[in-house]
């Protein structure tokens, strides 16, 4: 008979340790920032000292921790958890779907999404659907994960003219995320999305680049080339851990002619309505 082998949950001065370390912090500097002597730091660290539900909190929050992770930072020092996690069809989050549903619609004729932490679409308006236009059917199974969209080989990266830019865009930026909230599936989407192709160009880093940003350009069927910024939308005031996770991500046209081409693109829509 093979014995069961049990996995031990990380203490809380364990998980202290780790997130302060990955926010590159030493016990003085974070110790310093909570108001607290850097000894009582190290005994909390070490286990000697139990923290108080307070004290986890304030560390929390001067850790920039994620609600998520909060909560797990209170059950191993041994309280309750505090944020509630409901799903985002919960009929308590009635209103924020209203409200969602009404900034998707009213960015229109310009593309707008709702995605989860783990890029999981959860909404999009109809200006949005033109990214999947030329996308593999296995890709637009549900749940779509947009970023897994966007790079893989049978993905919209076969429209994206400037590919290897936009992909260096978008692994850093997803290998911020997986510092700030240390998601082991977030670690994994990135690795998956690091062995894709298109990386190869000797202009991605150019510092000479007269662009502030890096545009999305995509090509259309018709051989015309869109040209979008993007801006990302969260809900900075959120207690509950669902609502603070999504992420509202916009996109403006960089060029008249997008801006031209999108409007235009609406108005037989708008006609026929």
């Amino acid at each position: 008979m093979i014995p069961c082998m049990k996995t031990q949950r990380r203490t809380f001065g364990e998980e202290l340790r780790t997130w302060r370390q990955r926010r590159h912090l030493s016990q003085l500097e974070l110790a310093t920032e909570v108001d607290i002597s850097t000894r009582h730091l190290s005994f909390m660290e070490t286990g000697r000292s139990q923290a108080s539900r307070s004290m986890v909190l304030r560390l929390a929050a001067q850790l920039d921790v994620p609600l998520r992770e909060r909560n797990d930072l209170l059950i191993a020092a041994g309280f309750a958890p505090m944020y509630a996690s409901r799903p985002f069809s919960d009929p308590s989050l009635g209103a924020v779907r209203d409200a969602v549903d009404l900034i998707l619609k009213g960015h229109e004729p310009y593309p707008a999404l709702l995605v989860d932490r783990h890029w999981t679409l959860i909404s999009a308006n109809k200006a949005a659907q033109g990214f999947m236009v030329g996308v593999a059917p296995e890709l637009l199974e549900g749940p779509i994960n947009v970023l897994r969209m966007s790079l893989h080989p049978d993905g919209s990266s076969r429209n994206i003219v400037n590919l290897p830019e936009w992909r260096a865009h978008v692994l850093a930026r997803l290998a911020r995320e997986v510092q700030v909230t240390a998601d082991p599936a977030l670690a994994d989407l990135l690795t998956e999305l690091r062995g894709y192709p298109g990386g190869e160009s000797h202009h991605v880093s150019d510092p000479t680049s007269a662009s502030v940003v890096v545009p999305l350009k995509i090509r259309r069927p018709d051989g015309a080339v869109l040209s979008f910024l993007s801006a990302t939308t969260v809900f900075g005031t959120a207690v509950e851990v669902t609502l603070s996770e999504l992420v509202l991500e916009a996109f403006y046209p960089a060029d008249d002619y997008t801006a031209a081409a999108l409007r235009n693109q609406a108005m037989p829509a708008q006609s026929a309505a």
